[in-house]
């Protein structure tokens, strides 16, 4: 007797064919995100997706690696405004940098008590009473052990721009923006104000268990990482620090890869299916030191 339509199973899994049961045996789905990743780069080495999909989708899985000390501009290298001192004081470093947003400080770093946006200076020229606190906005705080990708999301549901990072002790350790997580994702977003200066290619951060810490720019030439650092890495094999680490990988370094050369240890930070972006580099305790 043939089965009443009401009796039908709704949930029942739609039939697969011999031939996708049989593929799913030989190729099976991915279990894991390196698997999923070594998926993906067979799919661009077929040329089925071009190296930017590639680059920005293993973007994305790094957003959820990284957290906010990783990509923080330093407390040293921020650029802010004192509104304990007079705006003729500081207006020429804002014409200077030409940021859009600026932290404001009270004679100290520690002490952020808003954020600034350029275009609300305008109103300093138009109006004869001028108080820059009125025009402040409030300052958003993170710790730096935020992960980017709730980062954010916080900042597309709060609308902020700038992020102040503060350490344990809850003391600034830097800022981030929108853009540097943004660019996590689809590489440098560059404007008319950017500029590729080398005394920014390499950062000195907090340092580590084992030593001294860098932030180093992969572009970095050997040559300027030696003459700074007071090092001696090899010039023969490649001319810049992204070159060295691939150089001794020997193949295209990816997110994660650890690398020691000559007492230094190297940390690929950020890379995509093209190029390393961002290295760190740790110096290792040498035999000298242990019998210290």
């Amino acid at each position: 007797m043939p089965e009443h339509p009401s009796d039908v199973r709704t949930d029942a899994k739609p039939h697969r064919s011999l031939f996708e049961r049989l593929t799913a045996l030989i190729s099976p789905e991915p279990e894991n995100r390196v698997e999923l990743l070594e998926v993906l780069h067979d799919a661009h080495g077929r040329n089925l997706i071009d190296a930017d999909a590639l680059s920005m989708i293993e973007g994305v899985f790094q957003v959820s690696d990284l957290s906010a000390r990783d990509i923080m501009v330093p407390r040293s290298q921020m650029d802010v405004i004192d509104i304990s001192k007079p705006i003729e004081d500081w207006m020429p470093n804002v014409l200077e940098t030409a940021h859009s947003r600026f932290p404001a400080v009270e004679g100290d770093r520690d002490r952020v008590v808003g954020i600034l946006l350029a275009k609300d200076l305008l109103r300093y020229y138009a109006e004869e009473s001028f108080d820059v606190r009125d025009m402040l906005r409030p300052a958003v705080f993170i710790p730096e052990s935020k992960r980017l990708n709730v980062l954010l999301r916080d900042f597309r549901a709060n609308h902020n721009h700038m992020a102040i990072v503060v350490d344990e002790y809850s003391g600034v350790a830097g800022l981030i923006t929108i853009e540097d997580v943004l660019e996590q994702i689809v590489g440098d977003i560059e404007d008319e104000y950017d500029f590729d200066e080398e005394e920014d290619n390499i950062l000195s951060i907090k340092e580590g268990q084992l030593g001294p810490r860098w932030r180093v720019k992969a572009l970095t030439e050997i040559q300027q990482f030696n003459e700074e650092l007071g090092t001696s890495l090899p010039e023969d094999d490649a001319d810049t620090i992204g070159g060295l680490v691939a150089s001794h990988l020997g193949r295209m370094p990816h997110k994660g890869d650890v690398v020691d050369i000559d007492h230094l240890r190297f940390e690929v930070l950020r890379a995509d299916a093209r190029q390393v972006h961002v290295v760190l580099v740790e110096k290792l305790p040498s035999a000298e030191d242990d019998r210290d």
